[in-house]
């Protein structure tokens, strides 16, 4: 008995150090992977202005500053009249080369929805799926799809389900809209509990308590 408490005690404090650890590098790898992402931008650079050239040794980080000045000068670019003429110039030339254009096009409008002013892709909703009486939580992409809504006769939104342990995948799925059930849970909790697979669940929001059932 003395031998089991002490292998269950043992086990608890390792379960607790992985609790603490994991999360830590699990963030210090993601940073340092977009860091040397990031870095990339210094081959834009002259290779005689490059800090390795200049110091002697690579400085790691800089290009998260360089790429920080590129994405300031572009923004400041494309709101101009001149640099939003060029913005379309080379949009028809992309769209002139087939598979280009598809790609282009594709990741164009994701990146619009996604930090646009809107709602779209910021809301977390339940959809009954993949089989009545199992529910997801998947992210409203889309209010109301209307050549979809037409052909079917009745309004249907757009969910974004993500796969559990990888919140960047997942498929889309057109439901009706009265089959959509709004939460009120933040995409951040709702994430965090996808890519936990349910492990961390987040609590209701003070303003809105759990619905007590009253006794027959």
């Amino acid at each position: 008995m003395e031998s089991s408490a002490r292998k269950w005690g043992l086990r608890r404090y390792l379960v607790a150090g992985v609790l603490v650890w994991l999360p830590i590098l699990a963030t210090i790898w993601v940073v340092s992977f977009l860091l040397r992402i990031m870095d990339q931008t210094l081959l834009l650079l002259p290779p005689s202005y490059r800090p390795q050239a200049l110091v002697g040794f690579a400085l790691p980080g800089l290009g998260a500053v360089l790429a920080f000045i590129v994405l300031l000068l572009t923004g400041l670019l494309v709101t101009n009249l001149i640099g939003r003429r060029l913005i379309v110039w080379g949009e028809e030339f992309l769209n002139h080369i087939p598979v280009v254009r598809t790609v282009y096009g594709g990741v164009k409008s994701f990146t619009e929805s996604v930090f646009s002013q809107s709602n779209a892709f910021r809301k977390v909703v339940m959809i009954e799926y993949p089989r009545p009486g199992a529910w997801s939580i998947g992210f409203m992409t889309a209010e109301d799809v209307p050549e979809v809504s037409e052909k079917l006769g009745v309004p249907h939104a757009a969910v974004y389900l993500s796969v559990a342990l990888n919140a960047t995948a997942g498929y889309l799925v057109m439901v009706p809209r009265s089959e959509v059930v709004d939460l009120d849970m933040s995409v951040d909790a709702a994430m965090k509990m996808i890519i936990t697979c349910g492990v961390v669940v987040p609590a209701v929001p003070a303003s809105k308590p759990h619905l007590v059932t009253p006794a027959a």
